[in-house]
């Protein structure tokens, strides 16, 4: 999540399976995390710097790996780092003066780390089953739809 963006609009389920896509596409393509995110209770969005859309194996391929991640009960914590301490781990380009010197990071288990300033699950066993509804890519942008299911 955006430092600019209202937390409080975030659910922390779906906002703890962006954290997921957002780790997933980094390890499949190399191109970094979402630049652009629209996450609601019932469906989400994320946009990505791209050159295509992506392929139905592809798709397939990275809702099999988030619902791995999410099957795991990976624990979600929080913890801080200086602001010179992110520099070189995270992009901080997004991060707004506003944040301060005292930076969170969400980390979902070993698979993902991010600074965020958002609400989330405590375990991924709460997040439910991932599915991208649908993808599109235009003008160098590849949107992914996707939601979540209730938990069992």
């Amino acid at each position: 999540m955006d430092y600019n963006e209202n937390p409080k609009s975030y659910h922390p389920r779906m906002h703890s399976a962006e954290h997921l896509l957002n780790g997933t596409m980094d390890k499949m393509f190399q191109r970094g995390r979402a630049f652009s995110a629209h996450i609601e209770k019932k469906k989400s969005k994320c946009d990505y710097h791209f050159d295509r859309d992506l392929t139905a194996q592809e798709i397939q391929t990275i809702e099999e790996t988030v619902n791995q991640q999410i099957a795991l009960n990976l624990p979600v914590k929080e913890s801080f780092i200086s602001r010179n301490e992110a520099v070189g781990r995270f992009n901080l380009s997004r991060l707004p003066y506003e944040a301060g010197e005292n930076l969170r990071v969400i980390s979902i288990g070993e698979y993902d780390n991010c600074l965020c300033s958002g609400p989330h699950v405590t375990s991924t066993k709460e997040i439910g089953t991932f599915k991208i509804i649908s993808t599109s890519f235009e003008n160098g942008v590849l949107r992914i739809r996707f939601k979540i299911s209730e938990p069992i």
